[in-house]
């Protein structure tokens, strides 16, 4: 019996690696499928043991969510190459921003991720089971963005919350994934946030994917992903006239740089 539960088990992993070299949506169908599983299970292991170090919601929690998640890229076969961790060292509180191409994103954000830092993300989110709970505790600040309204309350109690914790915001101004390779344009949410709180904004740019992962095409091998955090940009002095000018100058400087970390003619 335990011998042809074993021959079973082989042919169908031996089947699963051919049908995986064969076609491309069999492997992106099940390379994201063990992602998610991961996703669920690191975040149920990482969430006991946030409980047990810290007691509950803490930014504390991201050290413990770092260590985990930058174990993920082994299992894919990513690389990172970072550039600029420097330019995190500024004294007190910042609004960090950066592109937002998939997923994979969380990877890419725990490799690099300041201590005292929280993200800004979507309240549905929460509802994403044992990936909600640990996002939760590692004290992710929930927008619902459907009410603008409730939005701009929110960050405001971010603004004042930043300053008196030291903290800083890491945001998306893209408001949503997108892997095409280039930048959607920025929300000026961050920069208003930046701006109130007289804080520096620091950009950060992850080159494209799409030479790896294309949901599109069904394409997810292994690849390296190239990240560089540029100098902050002081906003001391600026009131809400000059959002927009700050919104479109870290627009173009990100754009050119994600450009030029994807090899792309700007």
């Amino acid at each position: 019996m335990e011998v042809g539960w074993l021959v079973c088990g082989t042919a169908v992993l031996l089947l699963l690696h051919v049908l995986m070299e064969l076609s491309p949506a069999v492997n992106f169908a099940l390379r994201i499928g063990f992602y998610c599983v991961l996703c669920l299970v690191s975040s149920a292991l990482a969430a006991a043991a946030c409980l047990l170090v810290n007691g509950g919601r803490t930014v504390k929690n991201m050290r413990i969510i770092k260590a985990v998640v930058k174990t993920f890229k082994y299992f894919f076969g990513l690389r990172f190459e970072v550039k600029g961790l420097e330019n995190f060292e500024v004294e007190g509180p910042a609004i960090i921003v950066s592109n937002h191409q998939s997923i994979l994103d969380m990877m890419g954000l725990m490799e690099v991720l300041p201590d005292n830092c929280v993200q800004v993300g979507k309240k549905e989110l929460m509802y994403t089971g044992t990936v909600g709970l640990i996002i939760y505790l590692g004290g992710v600040i929930f927008i619902n963005r459907k009410r603008t309204s409730s939005a701009k309350m929110v960050m405001s109690e971010v603004a004042k919350t930043m300053t008196s914790d030291n903290l800083k915001v890491w945001v998306y101004p893209e408001g949503t994934r997108n892997c095409t390779g280039d930048l959607l344009p920025f929300k000026k949410g961050a920069f208003h946030l930046a701006v109130q709180a007289q804080v520096p904004v620091i950009p950060v740019v992850y080159s494209s994917y799409t030479t790896f992962y294309n949901p599109k095409t069904k394409l997810f091998t292994s690849g390296k992903i190239k990240v560089e955090i540029l100098p902050p940009i002081e906003t001391k002095g600026l009131t809400s006239d000059d959002v927009t000018d700050l919104t479109d100058r870290c627009f173009n400087t990100m754009r050119e740089t994600l450009f030029r970390l994807s090899g792309r003619p700007s």
